[in-house]
């Protein structure tokens, strides 16, 4: 903005004030200043303002995509939960009908067994009384037979007498059975029942040609077979009431008990070789070790005798058997004054002397030659006279300036600059 002077007014010369002007046109420069600055404060809070809000709804935007996306996760993870679930209560449920199933077909299986065990006892017991009765029906002919008398008819219930002891007797036998008491006796009465109505059917036969050989044999057969056959039905049941366990259960627990034992002294004998290779292990590395210490001792009392000196009085005095490594090193601290065993006050002094000259050669600057900063100002090449600026930013050639080309000086700079030149002679 450009001040006017207003030399004349009316006709009338009228004096100049430069300090007014000047501080007019301060007044109107701090004015436009402060209005740009009130301009410049009120955009930039109106920007501010713009920023915060937009950084504020960024953050409401982040905000709002962090829930969805944690919502979204936790959904997921519900979801994963669930199925989860689902799955494991579809394999409990698995798992429960698979054992429902086994059981239902062991249970099957015991059924099935059981109602075989069923038939095959009621064929049993069904079948050794029929040979009973059958060897009855054989026998007692022969004996009546044999014992009929016209002048003693009542040798005729000796029969009855005969047979009927045994089977009274295996009728017993079947009660002792089943009220658990002791059936040896009625075993025995059978079969001395039997051996006696055996041996007179036998008799008969060969004393008694009506009665033949062949009847009296078979007769005695059939005294002897019926009570055998019943005792032997009775003598099972007798041991399957007592838990008795059959002949092939006795063979299967033997085999059980030897595979057992067997595996036990297998176990045994391979416990005792693993000790054995162990003691023998521990043996050999006892001594490697002696070997090895005895080395070492010899070693170091051969390298290092004084040092060996005061190690084994250290030794001796603390009641060890051997110098230890740490007996050894108290030792060489004592004697050469070193921490480090094997490093001595002159290997020491070597060692700082090199590192010194080592930090001295690599510290001090290189100077000649191989100086890093003298290989970095070597002379420059001179440019000829016709060689174009290298500058990019004025075309390459530096631009001519021409009068009327630079700014005025303005007209309150020029007043004040010669008020201070008449300021200053004044006051010389």
């Amino acid at each position: 903005m450009t001040a006017t002077s207003i030399e004349r007014l009316n006709g009338h010369d009228r004096g100049f004030d430069p300090v007014a002007l000047a501080e007019a046109e301060a007044i109107r420069t701090r004015a436009a200043a402060e209005a740009d600055a009130a301009r410049i404060k009120a955009e930039g809070e109106a920007e501010a303002e713009r920023i915060l809000a937009a950084e504020k709804a960024e953050k409401e935007r982040l905000s709002n995509e962090r829930a969805a996306m944690r919502l979204e996760k936790e959904r997921a993870d519900h979801e994963a939960h669930l199925a989860k679930k689902a799955a494991e209560k579809a394999k409990a449920d698995a798992e429960r009908e698979k054992a429902e199933q086994a059981a239902e077909e062991e249970a099957e299986r015991e059924g099935q067994l059981l109602a075989e065990q069923e038939r095959a006892e009621r064929w049993w017991k069904w079948g050794a009384r029929g040979i009973y009765a059958v060897g009855l029906i054989i026998a007692a002919p022969v004996q009546f037979m044999h014992f009929w008398d016209r002048e003693r008819p009542f040798l005729i219930a000796a029969p009855a007498l005969l047979e009927g002891l045994a089977l009274v007797l295996a009728f017993g036998a079947a009660w002792a059975v089943a009220h658990r008491r002791d059936v040896a006796p009625y075993r025995i009465g059978i079969m001395i029942s039997a051996a006696i109505a055996a041996a007179i059917n036998l008799h008969g036969g060969m004393t008694k040609p009506e009665i033949g050989f062949n009847a009296g044999l078979i007769g005695a057969i059939a005294s002897l077979g019926g009570p055998i056959v019943l005792m032997a039905y009775e003598h099972g049941i007798a041991q399957k009431a007592d838990g008795i366990p059959s002949f092939r259960e006795r063979r299967a627990a033997e085999r059980a008990r030897r595979e057992e034992e067997m595996a036990k002294r297998n176990a045994r004998e391979e416990r005792k070789a693993a000790e054995e290779k162990a003691a023998r292990d521990k043996a050999a590395a006892q001594t490697r070790a002696e070997e090895e210490q005895r080395r070492k001792d010899a070693d170091r009392e051969q390298g290092h005798p004084d040092v060996w000196e005061v190690a084994d009085a250290l030794r001796s005095a603390r009641g060890s058997q051997y110098v230890t490594e740490q007996i050894w090193a108290e030792a060489w601290l004592l004697v050469t004054g070193c921490k480090t065993v094997g490093i001595t006050l002159d290997i020491q002094a070597k060692a700082r002397a090199q590192q010194a000259r080592v930090k001295t050669a690599t510290d001090v600057p290189i100077i000649g030659d191989f100086s890093l900063v003298e290989s970095q100002k070597g002379p420059r090449a001179k440019k000829d006279a016709d060689t174009p600026d290298g500058r990019r930013n004025n075309g390459g050639t530096p631009p001519v300036r021409r009068p009327g080309q630079t700014a005025p000086i303005h007209p309150v700079a020029r007043a004040q600059a010669r008020l201070e030149q008449t300021t200053g002679k004044d006051s010389q």
